[in-house]
C-alpha cells in the first residue's frame, strides 16, 4: 500500500517575474546583497542559484575590486551549470564567460596524477589574466593545501552545494573556509540547495556563521510561482521480502522516472547491483538494442511504446561518461524516459521533465533524500504533478529485522515531516497583547502569513531575530533527526510539553551553544509555533483531496493554509501553552502508520518498548509539573506510576522524581 504522507497544492498567484536585468525573484534577492563580503545563499534545487552567483561574481569583478572567481562544486557533473551564459540579452551589463581550459570539471580521477594536474592548472589560473575557473571541491582543497590562504587574496571563492562542508577538523573544506575567513582577504559565496544536514554537524561554528549574510528562499516561494507544476506528492510504499517484487506496483512507465537503487552494502540490496539493474530493465520491457548516438538502452514496453533508459549504475567509465554527456544535451535528454542510478543523478543533476523519483531503502542522510526529491520539482511544460515514492521494507514481527526496519521507518517519517514544514507558506509569529487585534493576517506584498500568539516572547536582539528569520528550517531539520524526538512520534508516554519544551530546546542549545537560556526559550517558542501550525494545516482531515483545480484559486496557497488552521483550532485562542500541548511530530507517524497492518504496528511498538523508557531528567520533570497539576485538577487525584495509560505513568514518574529531588534538598539543608 502506498501512503501519501505529504501532498502540497500550489495556487497560481505569482508567476515568476523577471526584472529588468533578467533576474528571477531569488536571484534579485541575492543580488541586492552583492556588496556583502560573505554570503550564504539557501535556496531549493532549480531556483537559479548558479545564475545568481554569475550576477554577483560579475559585479564583484567589475565594481568591487575582486580579481578572480573560483567556483567549486562537489562533483564534475555539476560543473556544467557554470558554462558560458548570455546575460546581456536579459538586460544585465555583462555576459558570463569562462575559458574551456579553466573548466577543470572534465572526465578523470580526482586522485594521483589527475588531481595533481588540476592543482597545477588552478595555480596557473591564479597567475593568468583570466577571471573565472570551475573545479571540484577536492581540487580546491588540494590547491589550498599546496598554495596556502595568501594565494586567494582578492579572489571570490564560491562553494556550491555548501552542505558538503562541516566544521569538523576532519573536513578539509570546512577547515579551509575557516582559514580564509580568519585571513579576511577574500570574498566567499556559499550556496546550498538543502536546508538539511545529514551528518548532524554544523557547517560553521556560531561565531563564523554570524559573519555571513544569509539569504533564504523557500520551497514554497519557489513552487507557488511555477507556471506548470502545481502539485507535489511525497509517499511511502512498504514491501516484504525483496524490493524488486514491489517495484511494478509503483512504477508507471508513462511518467518520466528516476530510480535510485540501494547501496550494495545496505540491507535492502541483493548485493549485486548489476543483477538488480537487469531485473528492473526486465520489468520495464523487452530489450531492443542500444542507441549508438546516446548510449541509452531501448526497451519495448508491453503496450508497444519504445522507451529510452539511461543506465548510470554501470561502472565502465567510458560507457558512463558517454551516457552522462548525452544527459547534458537538452535534445538527447528530452527523449529519456527512465534513469536508473545508484550514487548519481542527485544534487546538481538537471532533468526538468522528470516527474517521479523512486528511492529504494533509506539513504545516509536527510540531505540526500531532499536532493533526490529536488530532481522532480522543476517546472516544465505539461508537468502538472510530481511524485516522490520511498520504497522501504515493511517492519516485520521478526524482532531482529524489526529493529532495523523501525529505525528506517522513523528516518523516513523525518523526511516527510521536514518537507511538510519546508513546503508550508512562510509564517511570522508575533506577541498578541490585545484581544481586539486580528490573529491572522497575510502580507499582500510578501505573502507571509502573520500569526499572533498570546504570551509569545519577542526576539531580544538582532542575533535572535536573525536565527528566527533565517534558520528555522535548519532547526526543524535538526529536530526531525533528533533521536529523542523521533521516538516521541511513537511513544505516547512522552508528553507534547516534553517534546516542545525540553527536546526542542536541547536541539537549539546544541545548534547555538552561545545563546543564553532566555534567548533559547525565545527561539524555541517560535520554532514550536512554526512546526505546530504547519502540522495542523497538514493534518489529513484538513487537506483537500483530489488534484489541482485551476478554477479554485484558494486550493493550496497562503489563504487555504490559514483556512486549514482555522478548521482545527480557534486562532483567537492561540497561546504558548496551547502550542506546547500539541506534538507536531506525532501526526507524521499517524499518517504513515496507515500503511501498516495491526501485527506490524504491534511490532513497531514492541521495539520502542524494548528500548526502555527515556531516563527522567530534571528538565523533563520540571516541564511536566504544570501538566501534573492539571491532571490532579481534572481527575481529583495525582497521576499514578502504576497506570496502564503511558502518559499518566510518565507524569507519575515525574512527580516521584520531583518529590525525591525535594527530599534531597531538604536533607542537605538539615
Amino acid at each position: 500500500m502506498t501512503i501519501n504522507a505529504v501532498e502540497v497544492n500550489f495556487e497560481n498567484n505569482q508567476l515568476l517575474a523577471i526584472d529588468s536585468f533578467g533576474m528571477r525573484p531569488m536571484q534579485r534577492r541575492a543580488y541586492e546583497h552583492r556588496q556583502e563580503k560573505y554570503l550564504l545563499i539557501k535556496s531549493p534545487p532549480a531556483s537559479g542559484k548558479s545564475r545568481a552567483l554569475m550576477y554577483i561574481a560579475l559585479d564583484k569583478l567589475h565594481f568591487q575590486g575582486v580579481k578572480k572567481v573560483i567556483i567549486a562544486v562537489p562533483e564534475r557533473a555539476i560543473g556544467g551549470s557554470f558554462q558560458n551564459t548570455n546575460l546581456t540579452s536579459g538586460g544585465y551589463h555583462f555576459d558570463w564567460n569562462i575559458e574551456p581550459k579553466w573548466n577543470l570539471c572534465t572526465p578523470g580521477s580526482e586522485s594521483g596524477a589527475a588531481a595533481h594536474g588540476k592543482v597545477k592548472a588552478l595555480s596557473s589560473f591564479l597567475q593568468s589574466a583570466d577571471e573565472a575557473l570551475v573545479c571540484t571541491h577536492a581540487t580546491l582543497r588540494f590547491a589550498f593545501q599546496d598554495l596556502g590562504a595568501a594565494a586567494f587574496d582578492d579572489v571570490l571563492i564560491a562553494i556550491d552545494e555548501f552542505h558538503h562542508a562541516s566544521s569538523s577538523e576532519e573536513n578539509r573544506l570546512g577547515e579551509m573556509i575557516r582559514s580564509l575567513i580568519d585571513r579576511g582577504n577574500c570574498h566567499i559565496v556559499a550556496m546550498t540547495g538543502s536546508y538539511f544536514r545529514g551528518d548532524e554537524e554544523s557547517v560553521m561554528g556560531p561565531e563564523d556563521e554570524a559573519r555571513f549574510k544569509q539569504i533564504s528562499y523557500t520551497y514554497y516561494e519557489q513552487m507557488s510561482a511555477y507556471e506548470h507544476l502545481k502539485c507535489l506528492k511525497i509517499g511511502y510504499h512498504f514491501y516484504t521480502e525483496q524490493y524488486l517484487s514491489a517495484l511494478p506496483e509503483i512504477l508507471d512507465t508513462k511518467l518520466k522516472t528516476i530510480i535510485h537503487i540501494p547501496n550494495v552494502n545496505s540491507a535492502e540490496s541483493t548485493g549485486d547491483k548489476y543483477s538488480e539493474t537487469d531485473s528492473i530493465l526486465d520489468l520495464i520491457g523487452d530489450y531492443d538494442g542500444v542507441d549508438t548516438e546516446t548510449g541509452f538502452i531501448r526497451l519495448r514496453a508491453k503496450d508497444g511504446r519504445l522507451l529510452n533508459i539511461a543506465n548510470l549504475v554501470d561502472d565502465d567509465e567510458e560507457i558512463r561518461s558517454f551516457v552522462l554527456t548525452s544527459l547534458r544535451d537538452p535534445q538527447k535528454l528530452a527523449v529519456v524516459d527512465i534513469i536508473i542510478a545508484l550514487g548519481m543523478a542527485k544534487e546538481g543533476f538537471d532533468a526538468p521533465a522528470m516527474q517521479h523519483a523512486i528511492t529504494i531503502g533509506y539513504r545516509s542522510s536527510l540531505t540526500e533524500i531532499i536532493q533526490i526529491i529536488g530532481r522532480v520539482t522543476r517546472d516544465y511544460p505539461n508537468k502538472k504533478e510530481a511524485f516522490f515514492t520511498h520504497l522501504i521494507a515493511n517492519p516485520t514481527v521478526d524482532r531482529e529485522v524489526a529493529i532495523t526496519a523501525v529505525n528506517t521507518m522513523l528516518k523516513a517519517i523525518s523526511v516527510s515531516l521536514a518537507m511538510e514544514q519546508a513546503l508550508a507558506p512562510k509564517s511570522k509569529f508575533y506577541a498578541k497583547n490585545n484581544d481586539n487585534e486580528p490573529t491572522v493576517q497575510i502580507d499582500e506584498n510578501s505573502g507571509v502569513v502573520q500569526i499572533g500568539i498570546k504570551g509569545l516572547k519577542e526576539p531580544e536582539n538582532e542575533r535572535v531575530k536573525a536565527i528566527i528569520e533565517q534558520q528555522m528550517l535548519e532547526l526543524i531539520a535538526a529536530a526531525c533527526q533528533d533521536k529523542r524526538i523521533t521516538r516521541a512520534m511513537i511513544d505516547d508516554s512522552i508528553a507534547p510539553e516534553v517534546v516542545n519544551e525540553v527536546y526542542v530546546a536541547k536541539v537549539i542549545e546544541e545548534k547555538f551553544p552561545d545563546l543564553t537560556p532566555d534567548e533559547i526559550e525565545t527561539v524555541r517558542q517560535h520554532l514550536a509555533a512554526q512546526m505546530v501550525i504547519a502540522s495542523i494545516a497538514g493534518k489529513p482531515e484538513n487537506v483537500d483531496s483530489g488534484t489541482y483545480n485551476p478554477d479554485n484559486k484558494e486550493f493550496g496557497g497562503n489563504k487555504n493554509f490559514v483556512n486549514q488552521v482555522r478548521r482545527f483550532v480557534n486562532v483567537n485562542d492561540l497561546n504558548v501553552d496551547l502550542i506546547d500541548s500539541i506534538n507536531p511530530f506525532q501526526n507524521a507517524y499517524e499518517v504513515i502508520s496507515k500503511g501498516l497492518n495491526s501485527n506490524v504496528l504491534q511490532a513497531v511498538h514492541e521495539v520502542v518498548k524494548a528500548q526502555g523508557s527515556i531516563t527522567m531528567t530534571e528538565e523533563e520533570a520540571v516541564s511536566l509539573w504544570p501538566r501534573i497539576n492539571r491532571f490532579a485538577q481534572e481527575h481529583g487525584r495525582k497521576p499514578s506510576m502504576d497506570s496502564v495509560n503511558p502518559l499518566e505513568k510518565r507524569l507519575g514518574e515525574a512527580l516521584l522524581w520531583l518529590k525525591n529531588k525535594k527530599r534531597q534538598q531538604l536533607s542537605q539543608v538539615n
